[in-house]
């Protein structure tokens, strides 16, 4: 089993924290990991990437080559858009439809979706409206993290005992909603995939 993952988005929606939610739950799996170094402006609004990589064998590095990665999670659309020469042929691209407004000139979004609607194995959600609904508003990654879990290769079970150990130190509530996000962001993709 071997998965490499890009991360994306911009500073401050929870790149580091899915990433740290994948991580213990591969850990908890017995395998191996590697994450580089989130690339980018880790300040509010600047764009981040960050590689995740998992497998069943010792892995020589953390970086994840163009055309290679079996899964690319972002929180932004036009963020998926600049790491798509990373996605494999075969590789999904799961995004958060929700633009997030950080440039002057951010492209037109029916063009970036048209783009997205490219890219044969692909899933998009409106994850901030989901996070919204279920009033877990700082859970939009958790809800794309869900949406995702299907194609990790990690158990579902795994990935929730990953969300209770982070989540649950910050109280009840903020575990419940995180929870919950994670939930419905799977139950998405399940439906889609059926």
């Amino acid at each position: 089993m071997k998965k490499d993952i890009i991360l994306s988005g911009v500073g401050g929606q929870g790149i580091i924290s899915i990433a740290s939610v994948i991580g213990l739950a591969a850990l908890k799996d017995n395998l191996f990991l590697k994450q580089s170094e989130v690339h980018g402006m880790s300040q509010r609004g600047g764009d981040v990437m960050s590689n995740l990589r998992i497998s069943d064998k010792p892995i020589a590095s953390d970086l994840i080559a163009f055309g290679n990665a079996d899964l690319i999670i972002s929180m932004e659309p036009l963020e998926c858009l600049r790491y798509l020469p990373y996605l494999s042929k075969d590789g999904w691209l799961i995004t958060n439809i929700e633009p997030f407004v950080n440039i002057p000139n951010y492209p037109d979004i029916d063009k970036i979706f048209a783009e997205i609607s490219k890219v044969k194995n692909n899933i998009t959600l409106n994850a901030d409206n989901i996070a919204k609904e279920l009033n877990a508003r700082k859970s939009t990654n958790i809800v794309l993290l869900g949406a995702a879990t299907p194609f990790l290769g990690i158990n579902k079970e795994k990935i929730e005992n990953a969300i209770e150990e982070i989540f649950a130190k910050k109280g009840e509530d903020i575990f419940k909603q995180n929870l919950d996000a994670f939930r419905v962001g799977l139950q998405i993709s399940n439906e889609k995939l059926k």
